[in-house]
């Protein structure tokens, strides 16, 4: 970064951070390797408060002192939040004559066939201008720019307010002179976020380049104002951020289509990383927070990718993990609605919170005045009070479990309060059992042969039933379970992605890639290279990544096949590989026709440079030697859906000793979560920390 060298030397405190819609997670790693925790309800200062509240418990600062310069990894929202509820910048979209409907228009797909009440989602750019001036395929101007006329309309544009502006035109991915003439005069003029469709997804497809584009400039100087606050307030701190693709990134180059799964990214990283080394190659991982659950699948410690996806109705072409979202956490609402027990997709957040958080207004009168799912588990003694992260009253939730249940009553649907807020959490379970069957079943994988790696605050609480109603043998619960997405963002790699297109060149049966393509990964990695190096990673554990989308000539869905391991030089290896992935994914090839390339893509891979020269990680400090008996610290009631109220012995996790083995049903009382363990299930607890639970 620009003036590192005149930045105070750093304290040797590293804090990694992840802000969710209702809870942002919060671990600060000593100079000395010990690792402390905290988990604070969101709020735009969540991540500052974070870090003073445990240097200010170490003893590091005082109240009111200032912060020392520290290093920061974050995961945000605020991309994400902006998105969804359309709180970007206004952003004016230059395009060429004709095209100004296209993003109006899109691909007429209908999400849901048979829905009635269509609604088309709303549009990011808050003005369009329609410009002289195209190039053809071949890069042959059919029209020359009119920058005269167009700086007068970008010039008025300005004058009314509009101050980020996106420029895509047609085969600029390719022929990018003209996008570049628009950008000087645009900035010329005024504009303070100038962004071209070329230098964010330089790939054949002029709408999902045009949505991308206009998203990068609705997004992005939010993120900026957003990174600009944090710096102000930890001066001299190095600041990284996760990116969707599960790797860090520094400050500068942090832009909006990269951060839309920022937060859960750190999540996936982590999970994927407790299977690979507890030696279970396949995983699924669910993540299931205060406000929605994430779930995802995992190889051999490999994540499945994907560039382009579908958010908050707008089309995205970036890098991201394959990461599938369901609106249901700890704070979603359970509701009634005359016929039908609901749960989300509205939540409770972190503000009003669930009904047993207490949340007062100015006048004193509680906020909340819904059932949450979080309440839902405290009524079922799923959720123990004195562990809970936060003060929770159980009075609020009794009442308001008698007024529905009245108003069941008197629908005709004579239930107890048991039996409803069992209800609930029921509905939440399918409802992320579908999600979990959504990145496998879907996808032609069988979930019975993965791991079950949950975490997430509310993830203990769940995790038992999803994998009984998956066929799931197996589950592992990290130490830091609950702040899983906060460790993986300390574990993540600094990465940089980049993809050219080529042109749909022909991948011969046999003998050398097609001319060029060599030059073009090589370039693409140099590139790579550079962007990393000018971030402080360790260059010696530098590696790149290549990767070609390909696909039968004549079809349109491409699939991305990484380098062959062996003579990926070589035609015939690329395409081996790819009738392989085609039979897998479709499950049948075709040998007579035609392979073409349509992108070829490179992933540059580096840990920080301050990972090298930090202490060894201290881990967990559980309280277990190996062997001796676990004590339950108290007996307490809890309800179980097949089985009704049960005696329920209680466990500290601190205080479980290792290689100690359990019978469901137990609790598991951990800082930032609670373990669930439904009868017929068996907890052991590994050498390493982690809790591994077995249907018998």
């Amino acid at each position: 970064m620009a003036g590192e060298d005149t930045k105070p030397a750093l304290s040797g405190w590293s804090f990694w951070i992840d802000r969710g819609g209702t809870f942002t997670d919060c671990i600060g790693r000593a100079p000395d390797g010990r690792r402390v925790h905290c988990k604070l309800l969101s709020s735009d200062s969540g991540p500052v408060q974070g870090i003073r509240a445990i240097l200010e418990r170490e003893g590091v600062v005082a109240p009111g002192e200032a912060l020392p310069a520290c290093e920061v990894k974050l995961g945000s929202t605020v991309a994400t939040n902006a998105l969804l509820e359309r709180r970007g910048a206004p952003t004016l979209w230059v395009t060429n004559r004709g095209l100004g409907d296209v993003l109006t228009i899109g691909t007429q797909e209908r999400p849901s066939l048979f829905a009635l009440d269509i609604r088309r989602p709303e549009v990011l750019q808050s003005a369009v201008i329609e410009c002289a001036g195209r190039v053809s395929v071949d890069g042959a101007v059919v029209e020359d720019l009119d920058l005269e006329a167009l700086g007068r309309e970008l010039a008025a544009a300005r004058r009314q307010g509009l101050d980020s502006l996106a420029i895509s035109l047609m085969h600029a991915y390719a022929f990018p002179e003209f996008e570049q003439r628009i950008a000087r005069l645009a900035q010329e003029i005024g504009f303070g976020h100038v962004v071209c469709s070329h230098a964010v997804a330089r790939e054949l497809g002029f709408l999902a380049r045009s949505e991308t584009t206009v998203a990068d400039a609705y997004l992005t100087p939010l993120l900026r104002a957003h990174v600009a606050e944090l710096a102000r307030a930890l001066p001299g701190s190095r600041l990284r951020f996760m990116q969707s693709s599960g790797g860090l990134t520094d400050a500068e180059r942090f832009r909006g289509p990269n951060a839309l799964l920022s937060g859960p990214a750190g999540g996936v990283v982590a999970a994927a990383r407790v299977a690979a080394t507890a030696g279970y190659a396949r995983a699924l991982t669910f993540d299931m927070g205060g406000t929605s659950t994430d779930v995802s699948l995992s190889e051999n410690g490999k994540i499945d990718r994907v560039f382009e996806t579908r958010v908050g109705g707008v089309r995205v072409r970036a890098p991201m993990l394959r990461i599938h979202t369901v609106a249901a956490g700890g704070g979603s609402l359970c509701r009634f609605d005359g016929f039908r027990l609901t749960v989300g997709p509205e939540s409770a957040g972190s503000d009003p919170g669930p009904l047993c958080y207490g949340l007062l207004d100015e006048s004193g009168q509680p906020k909340a005045r819904e059932l949450s799912l979080t309440d839902a588990n405290l009524a079922l003694g799923r959720v123990q009070p004195d562990r809970f992260p936060f003060p929770v009253r159980p009075e609020p939730v009794g009442r308001v479990l008698g007024e529905l249940r009245l108003r069941l009553a008197s629908a005709g649907l004579d239930l107890g309060g048991d039996e409803i807020a069992a209800g609930f959490v029921e509905i939440a379970n399918a409802s992320m059992a579908e999600a979990i069957s959504q990145v496998s079943v879907a996808r032609g994988i069988d979930p019975r042969e993965h791991v079950l790696v949950g975490f997430g605050g509310a993830g203990g609480q769940h995790v038992c039933a999803l994998a009984r109603l998956l066929e799931i043998e197996t589950i592992l619960l990290h130490p830091l379970a609950g702040l899983l997405s906060a460790y993986g963002i300390g574990l993540a790699d600094v990465t940089w992605d980049a993809q050219r297109d080529a042109g749909r060149a022909r991948l011969d049966p046999v003998g050398p890639l097609p001319g060029g393509m060599d030059e073009i990964l090589a370039e693409l990695e140099a590139e790579g290279r550079r962007a990393l190096a000018a971030e402080g990673v360790a260059m010696d554990l530098l590696r790149s990544e290549r990767s070609l989308d390909l696909r039968y000539r004549g079809s349109e869905s491409a699939l991305t096949v990484p380098a062959p391991s062996d003579r990926a030089d070589r035609a015939e290896a690329w395409r081996a590989a790819f009738t392989a992935e085609h039979r897998r994914r479709f499950g049948y090839t075709r040998p007579e026709r035609e392979v073409e390339i349509v992108t070829a893509r490179v992933r540059a891979v580096a840990p920080p440079k301050e990972a090298q020269d930090r202490q060894p990680d201290s881990g967990p400090e559980n309280a277990a030697e190996l062997g001796g008996d676990a004590r339950p610290l108290r007996r307490v009631s809890v309800y179980f859906s097949q089985a009704g109220r049960l005696d329920t012995p209680v466990y500290r996790r601190e205080d479980l000793p290792a290689g100690c083995e359990l019978a469901g049903p137990a609790l598991i009382l951990e800082d930032a979560g609670t373990v669930v363990v439904d009868p017929g299930f068996v907890l052991n607890l590994t050498a390493e920390g982690v809790l591994r639970l077995s249907d018998r």
